[in-house]
């Protein structure tokens, strides 16, 4: 096959809904729609919006494609979630959200049949972020879903088999924390014969493998060529990860930010020591090897603490936050990240929201939790950080000043429809990576992260 040119990758996460367009030869977006991913609320049972994305992306398609020309389309999306199809391909119920929780019951009665961390590296998380668990719960709340359910399908792929009518599960998607693979071995772990549903589930395949060509109906309502290619897909911080895999052959560390920080760190030997209990994870990255992670709810926890009003700090807000020790120890999300359990709170003072010292502070807060998590998981090398908070000056300098390391950015609006994109070619092209200064003062920084991370340790 000759390598596309314009990619358009659809990019479904976990706050927004998005169709990019990529130009392979220089690696940038070179348009960009969005929707919101407002979780619908039931009936069953809160659910995504899927037909509501699908129409948007529908007509984004048709759009860029008379602007720009699409040659190929991508799909990468937010893990823990898995479309149930029935034997006409349609979706046998709505696809569950995963911060949906479940009754202590049924809990305690799924975790006596997950396999071990051991087997799977993949933590007990809350609600549906296991996709074994919201798979028992569905089966267990419906007992004619399970007949009902021809294949079952990562998320990627379900919107992949709306577009080509074939079915599949990627590798990276059913690799992370679902509870249903082992890392180690390739191979999936006891929960699907547990659950009976082993030969359910779609074939798992390389995020680059082409899954198929457009249906014709896809055809016509968007104008593509009808030899349209579609490659399998990918889950999203592997997305991230994707570019530097195929063009690094160092030890480094990956920050994917959005709703979720992914901390991921490509450094041989540092799997045994993962800790589940503080969020640590096996994931799988596109070429089938494990990837020690870590992980907290960033993006959700700016939203909550910002308020909608965000205010840029001035450098005079940076040093009294500095000055003052003004910090926010954890947690604003309590059921994940590194120290689940524990109940945010302000030290030195709480700024006022909508003040720039009170973002001052969130920045350094996030970047020392993405700092613990990248000891927890052994990082090394540089700190290659996609997404909004490579625009973060603070985030950058806390960063790089409590790791000790050089901190990159990604010159691209967000890494995952880059990585996504690269899955149908341009390996040749790694992305360009920009080396970022510090630009506060590093004793500051240091002083202030010392203090944070005797605070915030687990006691």
């Amino acid at each position: 096959m000759t390598t596309p040119r314009h990619i358009a990758v659809i990019d479904i996460g976990k706050t927004n809904a998005k169709l990019a367009l990529v130009d392979l030869s220089s690696l940038t977006e070179m348009a960009v729609v969005t929707r919101p991913n407002i979780v619908q609320p039931g009936p069953p049972y809160p659910h995504y919006d899927v037909d509501g994305h699908w129409a948007f992306l529908l007509d984004a398609l048709a759009q860029f494609h008379r602007d720009h020309r699409v040659d190929a389309i991508s799909v990468t999306t937010h893990g823990a979630c898995a479309a149930l199809l029935d034997s006409n391909g349609a979706l046998a119920a709505p696809i569950l959200d995963y911060e949906h929780t479940y009754p202590a019951e049924v809990v305690a009665d799924y975790e006596a049949i997950r396999p071990d961390f051991a087997q799977t590296g993949s933590p007990k998380l809350a609600g549906g972020l296991n996709i074994g668990a919201q798979l028992y719960w569905l089966f267990s709340t419906d007992p004619t879903l399970k007949d009902r359910t021809s294949q079952i399908l990562t998320y990627p792929q379900y919107w992949g088999h709306r577009l080509t009518g074939a079915t599949a599960t990627d590798i990276t998607s059913i690799g992370c924390h679902t509870d249903l693979w082992n890392p180690f071995e390739g191979t999936f772990s006891d929960l699907p014969t547990k659950l009976c549903i082993r030969d359910k589930i779609a074939p798992v395949r390389r995020p680059s493998d082409i899954l198929g060509l457009i249906l014709p109906e896809i055809a016509k309502a968007t104008g593509l060529a009808p030899e349209t290619p579609v490659c399998v897909g990918i889950h999203d911080s592997n997305a991230s990860l994707y570019p530097h895999v195929v063009s690094q052959n160092r030890p480094i560390s990956v920050i994917s930010t959005g709703t979720w920080v992914i901390v991921m760190s490509m450094k041989a030997g540092n799997i045994a020591s993962l800790d589940p209990a503080r969020d640590t994870l096996v994931n799988v990255d596109a070429r089938e090897q494990a990837v020690a992670s870590a992980r907290f709810m960033g993006g959700r926890e700016f939203e909550v603490i910002q308020q909608g009003k965000q205010v840029e700090p001035t450098e005079q807000d940076v040093s009294a936050v500095l000055d003052g020790y003004r910090m926010l120890l954890p947690s604003v999300e309590t059921g994940s990240g590194p120290f689940q359990g524990r109940q945010m709170q302000w030290h030195g003072g709480e700024p006022r929201v909508g003040t720039g010292q009170r973002s001052a502070a969130l920045s350094f807060y996030l970047a020392l939790m993405t700092g613990t998590c990248l000891k927890l998981v052994g990082g090394a090398g540089p700190t290659i950080v996609e997404g909004p908070f490579a625009r973060n000056p603070e985030f950058l300098a806390m960063l790089h000043a409590v790791t000790a390391r050089p901190v990159l950015t990604n010159a691209a609006v967000t890494g995952t429809s880059i990585g996504a994109a690269m899955l149908l070619g341009g390996d040749e092209f790694p992305p360009e990576l920009d080396q970022e200064e510090p630009v506060l003062p590093l004793k500051s920084l240091k002083a202030y992260a010392d203090l944070w991370t005797d605070m915030a340790a687990p006691k």
